[in-house]
């Protein structure tokens, strides 16, 4: 009965705290409002061991207890803190989960006494009334607070992430697993967080959980899953270890101090750490990749042969361990510390103080925001002396005669003043900015500028009115000018003459589109190897495959076209004008169409072929042969196609031409062809089937866009329209007798004066055509030709070539 009682009070008192409104967050983990995650953590954590109902009797504990969990879970969600800084609300908000735990605690078990019986041997553990652990759910998170906290975090401090789910016996397993790696990686700056799988779904799907328990290490925001079968504390650490960047921590021997020490041009500090132990500590990597930014990492293993020297050098025991932080120096160190075991926090805290060089660069706004922080109150203004020079080993001299003087006398004003240089050349935007006023000098090379910051983007500054010289005997005389400067800025409140506006600072250290790109192909390949199985590998390489055979057989058909073409250039042949002019046309044979070759090109024409032939004289054809050329090569394989040209100035092939289209007219009647006007016309002549198509610039498929269909009344109706609008043989190179002698002076003398000297050949409706025009429509015509829609001019027989 007692103990029935005692669960119930211990159930009212949880309810009631449960209910109850939770104080100021503030008081009750006893920090300040200002306080930042790892302060409120750090209390946190304090308070949590000194109030766990497990370490603590006094009564009070249980409701004390919960009490601190919610002030952390309300300090660590971003939006319910701020609610809380802006309205003092406390409740909490409905996307943040409101389940508590309470299974540690001690309740009534009514089977406890029927199998005690057995000597305890047969005892059901119902404690646990989902089936996980208080460590379990005091570490889990949302995914609220995985995206606004635990992603931001993670650039500097690297996270472990377990997955688990309510009654999982494999991950009650692992639970005293897992307390011992919080045990051990907490005190070294890792972060430990669990997720409910089952309330976190999208969490999960995000990162590619699918199975429970699952283990992730997030570093900067990017999870390397643990794909091992099981978990153990050796096999978990050597994860740990595997992923951290291969060069976070280097190897220091006598080979490579020098450069190592010698690398502070990159604006980073250095840091030697000896140790006894072969292998590079936890520790170590994780203040490396916390100060990656900021300092370069060297282990030193004392009990090498190779390293006695540099044990000597620096005066190092090797009965501890001893770290050491160089700035540009590299025979005396600026800072050190020597202890049996070096703690996370003491590593921290010395690098920390000394985690820039005595000149350091401004090579990004990370370290512009850090050097020279923002001042609105003039009277407290904190200056920024900035050496400009370019990255040019003969600007040296200059850097480090103001590195000198800000290790001298004026260290004590390290507190509001700050020495850095900059390269003009990677600045320009920034440069750009503080030249913009009339006080700039004209050269700012080796010049010095001090800077005040107002806010993140306004500053005033002040150039000196002389440079920044390094000659001995001029030497003194800056520094004086700097001296004087600088206390008259920090004493007075007079005002700094200029004032600008700039941008962020170009990022020197950012990496490149190159390394950007492998770093992605190497995301890529570490998400495949810990997301795709086995049987999501062979869909997957067939496609990869299949791509790959496209992209391989789309590159062997473009090099086979180069090669053709390559071949066909090579093989060009030279055509000679009346006037010596040399033109290079393809490769296509053309044959002259006269008495010799009439039978061949058209009366012994097998079914189904046909021969294209062009009328040209002496003078066009250098023109018009090229374009010919070029309107029939995508043909020169067809066998079924012939090509030829007809020159206009043979008589009988004159009296041939006008035979034909006799042939073809409606109605028979006396022609007078002017030669001139049929320059450029092609005739299509299909020898089998007696009928013939003709192409010309005046045509009226190209003049009016239509082509009817042939032998239909349709045909006759365009033509008797062309008729009457006096156009019926223009095209075709005659005209009717009524018109014949206007044609023969208005057209045909015009005609031949226009070619000598290169004017209009043709006008119609206002529409000029030049000689190099005539057979810009040639390819389209084909194009209608090979589809059958061009018109067709059927004759009886072909007629005798004249003279023959």
């Amino acid at each position: 009965m007692r103990r029935v009682v005692w669960c119930c009070s211990i159930l009212l008192t949880l309810f009631l705290c449960v209910l109850a409104k939770v104080r100021d967050p503030y008081s009750i983990l006893a920090i300040k409002r200002k306080a930042d995650t790892q302060e409120i953590k750090k209390a946190y954590k304090k308070l949590a061991k000194e109030w766990h109902p497990d370490k603590n009797p006094s009564p009070e504990a249980e409701a004390k207890f919960i009490e601190i969990n919610q002030a952390y879970e309300l300090l660590m969600d971003p939006e319910r803190r701020r609610l809380f800084d802006t309205t003092g609300q406390t409740e909490e908000q409905p996307n943040f989960r409101k389940q508590h735990d309470y299974s540690s605690y001690r309740r009534f078990d009514p089977f406890d006494d029927i199998f005690s019986t057995f000597g305890g041997r047969f005892r059901f553990n119902f404690k646990h009334g989902d089936g996980t652990n208080t460590i379990y759910k005091k570490q889990s998170i949302t995914y609220k607070s995985y995206q606004n906290s635990i992603i931001p975090l993670s650039k500097k401090q690297p996270y472990l992430l377990l997955f688990y789910s309510d009654w999982c016996i494999p991950c009650a397993d692992i639970e005293p697993i897992w307390w011992r790696l919080d045990e051990e990686l907490e005190p070294i700056n890792f972060g430990m967080a669990t997720v409910h799988a089952g309330r976190e779904i999208e969490l999960a799907k995000k990162i590619g959980v699918k199975t429970v328990p699952y283990l992730v290490m997030l570093l900067d925001g990017h999870p390397y899953h643990y794909t091992d079968a099981s978990l153990s504390m050796v096999s978990s650490l050597d994860f740990i270890r595997s992923k951290f960047p291969h060069k976070l921590v280097q190897r220091i021997t006598e080979e490579n101090l020098e450069n190592f020490l010698g690398g502070w041009m990159d604006n980073r500090v250095r840091v030697l750490i000896f140790g006894r132990l072969d292998i590079i500590r936890l520790r170590y990597l994780t203040v490396g990749w916390e100060f990656r930014e900021r300092a370069v990492i060297g282990y030193v293993q004392m009990d090498r042969g190779d390293t006695d020297t540099i044990r000597a050098r620096y005066s190092v025991s090797n009965k501890v361990d001893t770290l050491l932080v160089f700035h540009e120096d590299l025979h005396t160190p600026v800072a050190s510390v020597a202890m049996t075991d070096l703690p996370y926090p003491t590593m921290k805290d010395i690098i920390e103080g000394n985690k820039f060089l005595v000149l350091p660069r401004l090579s990004s706004q990370s370290v512009f925001d850090a050097l020279c922080p923002v001042e609105s109150v003039r009277s407290r203004r904190r200056l920024c002396v900035v050496l400009v020079t370019q990255d040019d080993p003969a600007h040296d001299p200059s850097r480090a005669a103001l590195r000198e003087y800000a290790t001298g006398d004026q260290a004590r004003e390290r507190d509001r003043v700050r020495y850095t240089y900059l390269f003009r050349e990677k600045q320009v935007e920034f440069m750009n900015a503080l030249t913009a006023g009339s006080g700039s000098p004209v050269e700012t090379n080796h010049h010095i500028v001090i800077l005040w910051r107002k806010d993140q983007n306004h500053l005033k500054y002040e150039w000196l009115e002389e440079g920044w010289e390094v000659e001995p005997d001029k030497h003194n005389t800056s520094r004086e000018a700097l001296k004087a400067a600088i206390q008259r800025l920090l004493h007075s409140n007079q005002p700094m003459p200029f004032e600008t506006v700039v941008q962020e600072l170009f990022d020197e250290h950012a990496q490149g589109i190159v390394w950007r790109i492998v770093s992605k192909l190497v995301s890529v390949q570490d998400y495949l190897r810990d997301n795709v199985t086995q049987d999501d590998l062979l869909p997957a390489v067939s496609i990869l495959v299949t791509v790959l055979f496209i992209i391989a057989g789309g590159y062997v058909m473009s090099y086979l076209v180069k090669l053709e073409e390559e071949r066909v250039g090579n093989s060009d042949s030279t055509f000679i004008d009346s006037t010596g002019k040399v033109t290079t046309q393809p490769q296509l044979v053309v044959h002259e169409l006269r008495g010799e070759t009439y039978n061949g090109l058209v009366r012994m024409l097998k079914p189904g072929c046909r021969t294209i032939v062009m009328l040209c004289d002496s003078e066009s054809k250098a023109k018009l042969m090229p374009k010919f050329h070029k309107a029939c090569w995508p043909y020169r394989k067809n066998k079924t196609l012939m090509f030829g040209f007809l020159n206009v100035e043979r008589a009988s092939a004159m009296e041939w031409y006008k035979r034909a289209l006799v042939l073809g007219l409606p109605e028979p009647r006396d022609l007078n062809i002017n030669p001139k006007n049929t320059l450029g016309t092609v005739i299509a002549l299909n020898g089998h089937r007696k009928y013939y198509c003709l192409y010309h610039a005046k045509h009226p498929e190209a003049v009016f866009g239509f082509t009817p269909n042939p032998a239909t009344s349709e045909t006759e109706g365009v033509r008797r329209r062309h008729a009457r609008s006096g156009i019926s043989g223009d095209f075709m190179g005659f005209s009717d007798n009524d018109s014949e002698t206007d044609s023969d002076v208005e057209v045909g003398d015009k005609r031949k004066d226009s070619i000598a000297s290169d004017k209009p050949l043709l006008n119609y409706y206002s529409n000029i055509l030049f000689e190099e025009q005539l057979l810009e429509g040639l390819s389209n015509w084909m194009d209608r030709l090979f589809e059958g829609s061009t018109l067709r001019y059927h004759i009886n027989y072909w007629p005798d070539w004249p003279g023959k």
